[in-house]
């Protein structure tokens, strides 16, 4: 293979090689510095003049002496099933101490896309233990269900808490979790780590962490070695893998920079404009496949700059996945863990896996009826700042209960709490307890007489 020395120009962490025989999008480039020091990197773009490459190690001390390598092959993950209960980098090199991984084989982490036709319909629900999640905005295996934070939310620890408890109800093979971080601070990183080690949890996950110091080049690999992961838990070894992938934001910011130091017209807010394109091959690679055991399913966090949902991150994301589970800074300020706002939130799938088969008959009926009081509740609350609330109704009065009891009970839990989907149920039977049955409009009467009981306090 031949070196090259037509280094014309160095920006952020891209290298611009001019007079190069016919090189391929996305080749695995090495560089030689004048040093003897190695680094590796990526090839962006092409054209008849100039190659883009993007330095993984970033592009200090590269010069115009610098020799540029092209090798012919994309990047390639090693893996194997061992990878289960180890911590990498986010370029997918081992930093817990342990031996490198012996691989059973090494695939391309750009992965494969599924044939639509080949998709298997999500279905089964997942119990993450979470009531405002497992019963207001069911996860359901093969779904993509992201959550919306914003700065100083605690997403990471509901991140870790989902990893923890997190399991398929009701199927038979092994549930993984594949953990990946993204320009977190080292402070984070050794607090991931802790809780995955201290728990136990680490026994079944696989954990990437890239941190914030790393060059922006590696942070948008890190999300693909995690789901090349995944799927080859999933679709060779059958397993039920849940992908949470903290903090896309970061992933985004980065994508931004790469596309600044190439020069290129920027879209909204100065993202490129195939941003879309771009987190679509991330997301869209959470899924089943007819014929196969194993599943992918995806928790992408992220946070919203300046709490705004309709910036393009966030935006973008809402149009690729399947709803959304969004944070309410509000509830987090009245010190409510986890602060879970269902009133936004939505999971477009919960039909899917949820019901007498999957979870209980009731399920859907009792999710729509504190729905629909909470929201009725938090409604009244801006009326009796301006009226009072001796001029509400004996009814209003009681849904205002309603909303503050909802809030009190069932979203705040604790850190370690794991609740199952039974007792979540039969939590929110309580609740609406405070409620005359004519009044639960929309619970059927055979659902109110078999389950009325369930309303009495303990």
């Amino acid at each position: 293979m031949k070196e090259y020395k037509t280094i014309k120009q160095i920006a952020g962490p891209l290298v611009f090689v001019e007079k190069t025989d016919s090189v391929g999008y996305g080749e695995l480039v090495k560089l030689t510095l004048e040093n003897g020091e190695l680094k590796n990197g990526q090839v962006l773009d092409t054209s008849d003049d100039l190659v883009v490459v993007q330095v993984f190690e970033g592009t200090s001390q590269i010069s115009r002496e610098t020799k540029v390598k092209f090798l012919g092959d994309v990047i390639k993950l090693p893996v194997a099933k061992d990878m289960m209960g180890r911590i990498f980098n986010g370029a997918g090199k081992p930093i817990d101490g342990g031996a490198e991984i012996i691989p059973e084989k090494r695939l391309d982490i750009i992965g494969s896309a599924i044939n639509p036709y080949s998709r298997g319909m999500p279905a089964d629900f997942i119990q993450t233990g979470v009531s405002t999640i497992d019963a207001m905005n069911t996860l359901v295996r093969g779904q993509k269900l992201p959550i919306f934070s914003g700065s100083g939310l605690p997403h990471n620890e509901i991140a870790l808490q989902v990893a923890r408890q997190a399991k398929v109800i009701g199927q038979k093979g092994s549930f993984a979790i594949v953990f990946a971080a993204m320009g977190i601070t080292n402070e984070e990183a050794q607090y991931f780590m802790k809780d995955f080690e201290e728990t136990g949890a680490l026994e079944r996950s696989v954990v990437f962490l890239n941190l914030a110091d790393d060059p922006a080049a590696e942070r948008l690999i890190t999300p693909r070695m995690a789901l090349t992961t995944a799927e080859y838990l999933a679709f060779e070894h059958d397993m039920h893998v849940l992908v949470i992938l903290t903090d896309m934001t970061n992933y985004c910011e980065s994508l931004r920079e790469i596309g600044a130091a190439r020069e290129e017209i920027p879209g909204r807010r100065g993202y490129p404009g195939y941003m879309y394109t771009d987190l679509a091959m991330i997301y869209e690679r959470a899924g089943m496949i007819k014929g196969k055991k194993g599943s992918v399913t995806q928790i992408p966090i992220l946070t919203m700059v300046g709490d705004d949902i309709t910036h393009p991150i966030p935006d973008l994301t809402g149009y690729i996945t399947e709803g959304q589970i969004v944070l309410g800074r509000e509830l987090h300020m009245t010190g409510i863990y986890p602060p879970i706002d269902v009133l936004p939130s939505l999971s477009r799938l919960m039909n899917l896996g949820i019901g007498k088969d999957s979870t209980r008959e009731d399920h859907k009926q009792v999710s729509d009826q504190m729905y629909a009081g909470y929201a009725e509740g938090r409604d009244l609350r801006g009326l009796v700042a301006i009226v009072g609330e001796d001029a509400l109704s004996p009814r209003d009065k009681r849904l205002l209960k309603f909303a503050e009891k909802f809030e009190d009970k069932f979203v705040r839990q604790g850190r370690n709490e794991n609740r199952d989907i039974v007792g979540t149920l039969n939590l929110g039977w309580k609740l609406m307890g405070s409620i005359p049955k004519e009044e639960l409009s929309r619970i059927s009467p055979e659902l109110k007489e078999k389950h009325w009981k369930e309303t009495k306090e303990e």
